[in-house]
């Protein structure tokens, strides 16, 4: 099991007693613009999605973890590496906090430090990479304390609520690679 200890949260792989936790996330239409979600899923998808959360990011190309405050378990958020691409040593991060309560508390960048030195140190990638809307400044603020560049505009990218948005692709090179 993979767990990433911060000052005051760790990151640590899905379990089986995640289920509610994101079965409420994924289900939650507030965030479907971030997680690029347009349907619902059940509790027997979420249960056999964590069934075999314990696959190899080389194998499953992608490595969901639980943003937790403690060491009781419950997560209060979720941190992404997708399309993992070991050939070219780059992946993709998303990231969210489920509760307005949590976000706003730094939460987001330690998580965010843990899973680059990860990425970087652990996985050797050379780069990571972040699709934003442009709307969103608290994510766009979060990546670019990091690093992340911008390096290009998708424009009208994003269809919410009968409008289009643009989505900015911002970038981070390992350059100790």
């Amino acid at each position: 099991m993979i767990t990433l200890k911060g000052d005051s949260i760790y990151i640590r792989a899905l379990e089986p007693n995640d289920l509610e936790f994101v079965y409420a996330m994924e289900n939650d239409q507030s965030i479907w613009e971030v997680s690029n979600t347009q349907t619902p899923y059940s509790r027997f998808l979420i249960r056999q999605y964590l069934e075999n959360a314990q696959q190899d990011i080389y194998e499953a190309k992608q490595l969901r973890l639980a943003i937790c405050r403690d060491e009781d378990f419950p997560a209060i958020g979720l941190i992404d590496l997708f399309e993992f691409d070991p050939k070219n040593n780059r992946a993709g991060v998303g990231i969210v906090i489920q509760q307005d309560a949590n976000r706003n508390q730094k939460v987001g960048s330690e998580a965010l430090e843990l899973l680059i030195n990860y990425a970087f140190h652990n996985l050797n990638l050379h780069q990571l990479y972040a699709n934003i809307s442009t709307e969103n400044a608290a994510s766009i603020g979060l990546f670019t304390k990091f690093g992340f560049k911008k390096i290009g505009i998708k424009k009208d990218w994003i269809l919410l609520d009968g409008h289009y948005q643009d989505e900015a692709i911002f970038q981070l090179i390992n350059k100790q690679i």
